[in-house]
Order: C-alpha cells, then structure tokens, then sequence
C-alpha cells in the first residue's frame, strides 16, 4: 500500500495542475447536477414491515381524505379574547390559504370549536325531544288502553244482543262499529309500536351521541379564555414532501394581515423547517478548526490546504448525493451527517499528510521526494483510518433500518471522497505551495536563511542525532507520557473510573424522536409547541391515530349504526388511563373502516405517553377479542415509539459486529492480538462516556440552557448507533497514528516501553490537533439549527476529545508500558496467514534506501549562486 501511495503521491505532485483540473470539472459537475436535477430533502422517516406504516397505508386505502399531512397554526390574540375584527382578519387569512398549492383543507378553529360546543346543546334538545316523544307515547299507550276498554264492552254487548234475539235490528250497526273499533285499535297499536322502536331508537343515539360526546370532551381549537386558537392545514402528501417555497407562501399570506388585525401566528415545524444544511454553529465549529490549524502549522496558507481538502471532499460528496434525490429521497439528517464528518476527516486526514511532508522538508528532501513519502507512509495510514470510518458507516446497513442505511452510505461516500481527495489533491497543492507550507518561522527554527534552500541551512543535518530540530519533536509531549507511564497501574484504574462514572447515565438512556419542543428557544415551532400544550395540554402536540376496522359480517349500513360503533370504540378507547379525548374524525365509504384521534395527557416524548400507548393496544386487543373490531395504532407519536424499539434491539448487534470488525481489523495492522483488545476496550469506554454525557444533558437537563437544549426528552432513536458507528472509525483513527509510530520505532530496535515513549511523542501533537479539530467540528453541530442534528454533533464532540486524549493517549500508553513485549504476542500460525500491509511504511523506507525506485533517499539539490533576493522572490508566509 505504501509503495502504491508513494508513485500516486509523486505523480499528483508532478502533474499539480492537471489533478486540480479534474477535481474542479468534477465538483461542477456535481454540482451542476444537484442544482438542476436535485430535489428538497426530506424529514419524512418510513421503515417498511412496522405496524404503524402498515395502518398508515391502510388509511390512505380506506380514507384517503385523512391521510394527507397536517401542520398546525397557533394564533394568539393580543388583547385577550379574540374580536369580531380579529375573527375577520383571520377568516380572510384561512380563504387564502386554501389556495396555497398542496392544501386540500383548512380547518377554521372558531367554526369548529362552535360545532363542538353546539353539540352539547344539540344532545340537550334531543333530550327535550325525546322526553315529550315518551309522554306523547304514554299518552298513545293510556288512550290505547281506554279504546281496547271500549272495544271490550262493545263486542260483551254485541255478544248479548245476538244471544238474547240474533235478529235485533241493532246487531249490523253495532257489529261494524265494533268491527271499526278493532281496526282502529289495530293501526294505533301499530303506530305506538313503531312510535315506541322509534323512541328507543333516539335513546339510543341520544346515549351514542352523549358517548362520543363525552370521550372527545377533552377536545378544542379555542382556548377557555378565548386568547389562542389552533388551526390546522392538510396537504395532499406528507408536510415535509411538500416544497418549502409553497411552505413558506403560508406565513408570507398571514403575517401582515394578522399583525394588523393584532393577531400573532406561530407555526408548527412542518411549516417552518429548515433543511439548509449549515448553520451558525457550524460555521463557528469550522472556523475554531481553522484557528487549531494555523496555530499548528503555525502559517494561515498551511492551514488552508486542509481547509480546502475538506472542502473539495464535502462538495464533491455532498454534490453527488444531492443528486441522487432526482430518483431517492434523502433525509434531512442525511447530508447533515456526511458533511459533519466530511468536513471532520477531511481536515484531518490533510493535516497529517502535510505534517509529514512539512518534517520532511525540514530534513532537507526534495520537495517531490518529500511529498511522495509523505502520502507513502501518512497517506497510508489515512487510507487505514478512512477504510475503518467507510466499513463502520456502510455496516449500519445491518441495521435493518433504511434511514440508517441511507445515512451510513452517504457518509462512508463522502469520507471516501475525502480520502481520495487527501492522497491526491495534497500532493498537487503541496507541490504548488512549495517552501510556504512552512512559515518563516519555521524554517529559521529549524536552522535555514533561506526557505527551500539547503545551501543556507546552518543546523546539523537530519541525520545528525544533535539536530535540534528532532531534538525538539521527540521532546513534545514527552512530559506527558512519562507522566502517564511513571505508575501505570494508578493510571489505568484512573481513566477506568472516570469513564466508568461517565457512563452511568446510559442505564436510564431512552429512544426517541424530536418534536416541536426540541426546535431553538423562541423560534415560531418552539413557541407554537409550549403555547398548544399551555392551552390545550401536552398530548395536543402528539395525538395518536386510531383505525378501526370492522368485522365483515357486522359492518353498519345507516348512519346511526355508525355511531353506535364510534361510541363503542370512543367509550373503550377513553377509559384507558392517560387518554385525555377521543375524537372520531373519518368513516370510509362502505362505512367499514373509522378514524379517530386520540389525545393523550402527556407531551409525545414524555416517558408516560409510551406506557398510555401500551395500554391502548392492550385495550385494542381486548376490544378485537369481544367484539372482531381491528384496531390499529398509527401517527407521529407511535412511529417515534415502534422506531425507538426497533433502535434499540438493531444496536446490540451493530456494536458485536464493529466490535469483531475492530479486533480483526487490527490484528491485520498491528500483528498482534493484545493491541486489538486494548483499543477495543478503550473504544467501549469512549462510547459509553459519550453515550452518558448525552443523556445527562439532553435527556436530563443537565447544563441544558449551556448547549440549547431548551426541551430535554428521549435520546434520538437512531443517535446511538451512529455515534458506535463514527466513533468507532475515528478511534481507530488515532489508535492508528499512536500505534503505529510506537510498532514503528520497536521494529526499529527499541524496546517495547521506550518505545511506547517514542511512538508517543512523534505522534501525539498532530493527534492532539485532530482530536481539537474533530471536536470543534462537532461541538459546532451541536449547536445546529437542525435538532435531529444537535444530539448526534455533541455526543460526537464529547466522544472524540474522550477517546483522543483519555484512551488514546492516557490508557493506551499506561497499558502499553504495563505489557511490554507481551502486547505484541502473535502466535506463529497466525504470523504466517496474516498479509504485510506495511501501513508505517517500513518497507517504502527500504526500497527507497535500495534504489528500488530510481535512487536512495533525495534531498534538495544545492541552488546556483545567486543572491538571498532571488532566494525569496517566492513568497513565503509568515
């Protein structure tokens, strides 16, 4: 691998400006895709073979009017109770919008809050209307009653006449008044009959209507104090499909108007959310990694390599994936993440190409010689660690979870851009750059006039084991680590306890997704959010949908049979505690299938409102047993719970697999299989310290208003698994750069503490300066403005600065020293079946000594005699 990198490095230097050419066709290229033929990101998350898609779907079959998106507006008057004029003003805003593209209904709160609360009355009059309907029918029965007396006596008396004298005169009048007298009985028992069915029939929708009434009491669009009302709009697709610029034509067609009429509109997420993908703390995260770079490389125009590096990866990654939306939908998250960690490796992987070549120059090699060993031996590690990223990213895949998969390929996509990017633009810009990539400063340290010129250094050479300038590399951080290796015993137990204590909080760790609450402090959602449940109650802001299917051989044909069956289900859905309403909103054409929204009492990430789900699927399963009635659970609410628990058993898994993926990666690398168990070890402590900090902040609280978490609840379901998944490319990252130098100085001679020591050394400012980068990368997401975003950036930021400068540079060596050569073992078998990768390089080196590519070790060739001016007409920064 090195000796391959080595020829890449080397030609990319020789050919600079072709090799920026192509990158540059090939980032407008991508770019010119994404922006003509690439489509709005999506935070839509569907995961097929789950309960609540498949009762999803079967609404949209069954009532295709219920099925289309909602998203909510929060109106606020502000002189207490809503006017006639400020009534005015917004019936004038709802007629517009219902002529925004995409809404297929806009719900007015004040009609229907008067629909709700006529309802009452309507019951109170149908009351009225059946008590008179019961005296009228007593009356019937009594005037009934009296006839059949009548009639009794008239046929006695008919009865007498025949027998005393059958031809009495007065029998045929008598006989067909009586015959008269029975067909009127007849048709008045008829009409009490039908007159009694009929009145029993009103009881009983008059105790179906009471029901329903009463199981949806808790329901309202109007506040009790007149001050907030909420309307709702439905789209004909799910909110986030819908384009933003018909999004935003929602507020744009209000705003004024309301202010005027002193009407204020906060507006739910779905109307307000902003996929751009960069953010202020983003943009603060990026530029403290430029400030970590020119202190490092101690010049702004050295800095700027990584930067750029970073940048061309991220475009060319990011530009190919939001192309893939002509014929994919990608989620927001999805891009979010890959330029999170493009941005991160990116700098980094350039940083540590540059470092080598930067010493490598101060040695006195030939700029091309330099940067061709600098991509051999840096570069192949950068190939290494961004491998290990890839492999990690592409295995949540195996999650079984699309949205993971999705997110895991675009950002083992893009930092596989990066890599490629690192190994070939550097060498091309390194090239150009020439004796700028080191200050001025830099090179009078190291003991030369002139910049580039061997003829004016004045320091011993490389070579010379007085040269200051490794003198002074080998002293850095050299402190530490004999500090960390004095008691290595009290070192690890140290760092155990610690991380240990860090992770305590993952025992309460719950899975979630964010809602409106989650969104920035005082931003319209985050407002809309805190003012529905103020005034209406938490579960307002999550209700749960419900669809019942009826059993065929008892489907109702009138409406009032339909009733019966809301009442049914409503009367059973309301007793479950933690259910505040149940209110039927939707019936399907052969009145087979029903919809109702049910409200719970708690918010849709409160902890309670998934065991008030629990025990309405309970009730369901008992209303199914008793009665053949199907119901099924759906809504935003229950998808954040069934996603939630399908992350969280997909995660045991995932962590064996990167685990083993771990173990075996470096026993390739290091020829040992004690090495693999350390790290391996020290990347469980890292997780668990990362995985705890974000529970104690942002699913407890603490130090909340510190990092903007204004609405602490349930972890992100799917945060976890990708935080094993990043965080466990990037531990090996700087296992790799540690590591290496100290299996690079043993096979060199050394013995194993000193050379724990060495490798340390030669290693630790430049991980040091990753670890600061990666970190202030992340810390920067987790400010950002996309709360699915924020939870994942700061476990990320909490998890590198953790692994770098705990594990990798504190346990690692501690643990190193304790073993000795025993942290080397390899058993002989295994010896012959593993390949040589040669990822330290140690074979470049020899055939570079050999001549094997065309001549030893280069070293700049002495300049002709000219003067110091001509020396430096190449400018240089200081």
């Amino acid at each position: 691998m090195s000796s391959l990198l080595y020829r890449l490095g080397r030609w990319c230097a020789t050919h600079a400006w072709r090799v920026l050419a192509l990158w540059a066709a090939l980032l407008v290229l991508v770019g010119g895709l994404a922006g003509t033929v690439g489509n709005p990101l999506s935070s839509r998350i569907t995961i097929p073979d789950t309960q609540f898609q498949r009762v999803l779907d079967n609404l949209g079959r069954e009532i295709p009017e219920a099925a289309g998106g909602f998203a909510t507006v929060v109106l606020e008057s502000g002189s207490g109770e809503f006017t006639d004029a400020q009534r005015a003003a917004v019936q004038e805003v709802l007629a517009d919008w219902r002529e925004v593209p995409h809404v297929t209904r806009v719900i007015d709160p004040f009609e229907a809050q008067e629909q709700l609360d006529a309802s009452g009355a309507e019951l109170e009059a149908a009351r009225t209307q059946l008590a008179e309907g019961e005296k009228k029918l007593a009356d019937g029965r009594a005037q009934l009653d009296a006839g059949k007396g009548r009639l009794a006596g008239g046929e006695a008396l008919l009865k007498q006449l025949q027998a005393a004298n059958p031809d009495d005169p007065s029998i045929p009048a008598l006989r067909e008044q009586v015959e008269e007298g029975r067909a009127q009985l007849a048709t008045a028992e008829a009409d009490l009959e039908k007159g009694t069915a009929e009145l029993k029939a009103g009881r009983d929708q008059l105790a179906d209507g009471t029901d329903v009434r009463a199981a949806s009491g808790g329901t309202g669009l109007v506040s009790e104090d007149g001050r907030v009302a909420v309307t709702q709009l439905q789209f004909d697709d799910a909110p986030q499909s819908v384009p933003l610029e018909d999004r935003e034509r929602i507020p744009a067609a209000a705003e004024a108007r309301l202010a005027a009429a002193g009407v204020t509109a906060h507006y739910s997420v779905e109307i307000t959310q902003d996929v751009a993908l960069v953010g202020p703390g983003e943009v603060i995260g990026l530029t403290v990694a430029v400030l970590v770079l020119v202190v490092v490389l101690g010049s702004l125009v050295a800095a700027g390599l990584p930067l750029l590096v970073a940048l061309l990866g991220v475009g060319v990654g990011l530009g190919a994936a939001m192309a893939t939306t002509a014929v994919v939908d990608l989620n927001q998250t999805t891009p979010a993440l890959a330029l999170m960690l493009g941005l991160a490796v990116g700098i980094d992987y350039a940083l540590f190409i540059v470092n080598r070549h930067r010493s490598s120059l101060l040695r006195g090699d030939d700029p091309v010689e330099s940067i061709g060993r600098a991509v051999g031996t840096a570069g192949s590690a950068v190939v290494f660690a961004g491998m290990t990223v890839v492999i990690a990213l592409a295995a949540l895949t195996l999650s079984g979870m699309p949205i993971l998969a999705e997110m895991g390929l675009v950002a083992a996509a893009t930092v596989a851009v990066a890599v490629v990017v690192a190994v070939t633009v550097s060498p091309a810009v390194l090239r150009l750059m020439g004796p700028r990539v080191v200050s001025r400063r830099g090179w009078r340290k190291a003991g030369w006039a002139v910049p580039g010129d061997p003829a004016s250094r004045t320091a011993p050479s490389a070579d010379d084991p007085e040269d200051g300038t490794a003198s002074a590399e080998e002293e850095h951080g050299g402190w530490y680590v004999r500090l960390v290796t004095r008691h290595p015993w009290l070192t690890v137990l140290g760092v155990v306890a610690v991380l240990g204590t860090a992770a305590v909080p993952v025992a309460s760790m719950q899975l979630g997704l964010p809602d409106g609450g989650a969104e920035p402090k005082g931003s319209s959602a985050q407002v809309a959010y805190e003012t529905i449940g103020s005034a209406f109650g938490a579960g307002m802001n999550g209700p749960v949908v419900a669809v019942a299917t009826l059993p065929e051989g008892d489907r109702p044909s009138t409406d009032a049979q339909v009733l019966h069956e809301q009442a049914r289900i409503a009367t059973a859905l309301k007793d479950v505690d933690g259910v505040r309403s149940v209110l039927p909103f939707g019936v399907s054409g052969d009145k087979d299938t029903l919809a109702f929204q049910i409200v719970p009492t708690t918010g849709p990430a409160d902890p309670a409102t998934k065991e008030t789900v629990d025990r309405i699927t309970f009730a369901s399963g008992l209303l199914e047993r008793h009665t053949g009635i199907d119901v099924g659970l759906t809504g935003q609410t229950v998808a954040n719970i069934e996603l939630s628990e399908r992350m969280a058993a997909a995660l045991p898994g995932y962590l064996l697999v990167v685990v083993g993926l771990s173990v075996v990666i470096l026993v390739l690398v290091f020829r040992s299989v004690v090495v693999p168990l350390v790290a391996t070890g020290g990347f469980l402590l890292s997780i668990g310290a990362a995985f705890g900090a974000t529970v104690a902040v942002h699913q407890w609280g603490w130090a909340a208003a510190a990092f903007g978490v204004n609405h602490p609840g349930p972890i992100l379901a799917f945060g976890p698994i990708i935080l094993i998944g990043v965080l466990f490319g990037l531990a090996m990252d700087y296992q790799m750069f540690l590591v290496s130098g100290m299996h690079e100085a043993r096979a060199h001679g050394q013995d194993s503490r000193t050379a724990v020591r060495t490798g340390f050394v030669h290693g630790a400012k430049v991980v040091t300066a990753a670890a600061v980068i990666m970190f202030s990368v992340f810390l920067g997401f987790a400010y950002s403005h996309l709360a699915m975003v924020r939870p994942i950036g700061f476990g990320l930021a909490v998890g590198v600065i953790v692994d770098a400068v705990l594990v990798r540079m504190t346990l690692t060596p501690a643990v190193m020293h304790l073993l000795g050569d025993r942290a080397w073992y390899l058993p002989r078998w295994l010896d012959r079946l593993l390949p040589d990768l040669d990822v330290e390089g140690l074979k470049l080196a020899q055939r570079l000594e050999s001549g094997h590519f065309g001549g030893g070790r280069h070293t700049a060739p002495a300049p002709a005699a000219t003067s110091e001016a001509e020396h430096t007409k190449e400018p240089v920064s200081s």
